[in-house]
């Protein structure tokens, strides 16, 4: 084993991760301001992947496609809160999970009704084709670091968005104090639409970078849901900082996981191990502080 490979799965599990980031704050801003859990919430990476490869079909241009995707995920997510979360805020978690988890099922079906069983391929735009050398003996994608690159920019806009605008300023008001800032005539309805499209606007942007390196195919953003959901845990789901740091974490223990655990164990119990490493750690984190690494802790 080189250090060249050694170094390239590091840069691989970053890049994992700053798309793991992406999942995560959008579950913590649902969570956080809405306070709802949004099993749908990998759906959006799904639909993005989707709307971003019908979009590139019929236009040259990928700035053209990747505006119809982000739009089309946009409007499909306001409905979805219009429709179906806005009667739920007032009931029980349990109700939130049901019916979002019901919504994910749905959207699974009609990309399938609508594009079919066979996953759908992307090609990596040609501008972005390649690779560039980051060390002796490594040559890396152009697109992944792309990848990393975007990931970043779209972390720094939302920091900018919530803490240097009036948006921002009555999102994190509407996480603590909901009831005061509806007092001074905040539309709380519009709020909560505006944060979940947010929220699925960052699962599409992880949707359309995914593309060209997975299939993209119906349910393909559900198990990232799940990492997504253990890195808001990890890192505590009030908490930017903490998602970032968290999906960093689990993004580099994934990738090393599936590296080492298999040569240690063997492929069987190693793969199991691999797949179990990142709970056992969120178990560990839940064990030892309970609101997470970064997550402030509530009075009871």
């Amino acid at each position: 084993m080189t250090a060249a490979l050694l170094l390239e799965q590091g840069f691989n599990g970053v890049q994992f991760g700053l798309v793991l980031f992406l999942m995560a704050i959008g579950v913590s801003l649902a969570f956080g301001v809405m306070n709802v859990i949004n099993l749908a919430h990998g759906s959006m990476l799904m639909l993005g992947a989707y709307f971003i490869a019908a979009a590139t079909v019929r236009t040259p241009s990928v700035a053209v496609a990747f505006i119809v995707a982000m739009a089309a995920v946009a409007i499909i997510a306001a409905l979805i809160e219009l429709a179906l979360l806005r009667p739920l805020y007032r009931r029980g978690h349990l109700d939130q999970v049901l019916a979002t988890f019901g919504a994910s099922i749905a959207l699974n079906e009609a990309v399938i009704m609508i594009w079919g069983r066979e996953p759908v391929f992307m090609s990596t735009p040609s501008w972005l084709e390649g690779f560039v050398r980051i060390g002796p003996g490594l040559d890396y994608s152009v697109y992944r670091l792309a990848i990393s690159g975007v990931a970043i920019g779209a972390g720094l806009a939302l920091w900018l968005l919530l803490a240097k605008t009036r948006l921002g300023m009555q999102i994190r008001a509407g996480a603590e104090k909901r009831e005061v800032i509806a007092g001074l005539g905040v539309n709380i309805r519009v709020l909560f639409t505006a944060v979940f499209v947010i929220s699925a606007l960052l699962a599409a942007l992880a949707g359309i970078m995914l593309g060209p390196l997975l299939a993209v195919q119906s349910g393909m953003g559900d198990s990232l849901l799940i990492l997504a959901l253990a890195v808001a845990v990890i890192g505590g789901v009030d908490s930017l900082k903490g998602a970032l740091v968290a999906s960093l974490v689990v993004g580099l223990v994934d990738t090393y996981g599936r590296m080492f655990w298999p040569q240690l164990l063997g492929d069987v119990a190693g793969n199991i191990m691999a797949n179990a490493a990142v709970y056992v750690l969120m178990a560990i984190v839940i064990a030892w502080k309970p609101s997470g690494l970064f997550g402030r802790q509530h009075a009871h």
